[in-house]
């Protein structure tokens, strides 16, 4: 447990980072802020042979309901440079999660509001349950998801971000998964544990040194101009494929027998 806010456990090579506040709806404050980078800063550090997948979960009946009361209570008192603070704080939290180097799956149940979207939104795969209630929530108290947004415009686009940040209103985890922020949708939550169990099982299939660089791939490739991805991806897989990984996937596949890294 980090502060009381944030519970980390590891099993099977697949560790499980559980926000801790159930009885706030697993709501931000500075305390679980700073927990959730440390988490996911000290499991950055783990080798991929160590730790294949992060499972991100909320304690209790809703995965993250955003801001807490109180913490935005204090706020009001702030002045411009303490709020920036804030918001810088918030946003390392968002960035060490987006800079995982393992797999993160996000298990969305009850629903995600506020910054509980940001949450969804640097994960790598989202499964929520079809009870679920989705919403960028900021303007109806007078404020921006601003901090989110580097990070909820990747995954939605700008078009969904002009329909949703404006009003502010709620939506199903349904839409959630038309618009890109959810994945698949799940009955309830004992299908939602079902699923994530695959999914973690599958990701556990993949090469451990594979499925990290195909994820740091896609952050490399952001803003390069064609020249430059063809040349960064060409030399991408010339490196797994000499690799000892690489080789041993590709002698495994050969000899049609399983990879060595498919019995963890």
């Amino acid at each position: 447990m980090i502060d009381g806010q944030v519970r980390v456990t590891v099993e099977g090579h697949v560790a499980r980072v559980t926000l801790a506040r159930p009885e706030v709806r697993n709501a931000f404050n500075a305390p679980l802020i700073e927990a959730l980078r440390e988490a996911f800063g000290g499991l950055a550090a783990q080798p991929p042979e160590s730790l294949r997948a992060v499972i991100l979960a909320g304690e209790g009946t809703f995965f993250s309901a955003g801001a807490d009361v109180e913490w935005m209570r204090a706020a009001i008192g702030l002045s411009l440079e303490e709020n920036g603070r804030d918001a810088a704080a918030m946003h390392s939290m968002f960035s060490a999660i987006d800079a995982c180097p393992a797999p993160v799956i996000a298990r969305v149940q009850g629903g995600a509001i506020g910054g509980g979207m940001g949450l969804c939104a640097v994960s790598d795969i989202v499964v929520a349950t079809d009870g679920a209630m989705f919403g960028f929530t900021e303007t109806k108290l007078g404020l921006l998801p601003a901090v989110i947004s580097t990070f909820v415009l990747r995954k939605i686009g700008e078009t969904h971000a002009r329909r949703l940040f404006l009003s502010g209103e709620r939506f199903s985890a349904e839409h959630a998964r038309l618009i890109g922020l959810v994945h698949e949708v799940v009955e309830d939550e004992p299908a939602l544990d079902a699923r994530i169990s695959v999914i973690a099982r599958e990701l556990r299939s993949a090469g451990p040194n594979a499925a990290r660089a195909a994820k740091a791939l896609i952050r490399e490739l952001r803003g390069l101009s064609p020249a430059e991805a063809a040349a960064l991806t060409i030399n991408r897989i010339a490196e797994q494929r000499t690799s000892a990984e690489g080789q041993e996937g590709l002698t495994a596949f050969t000899q049609e027998r399983p990879p060595s890294w498919s019995g963890d």
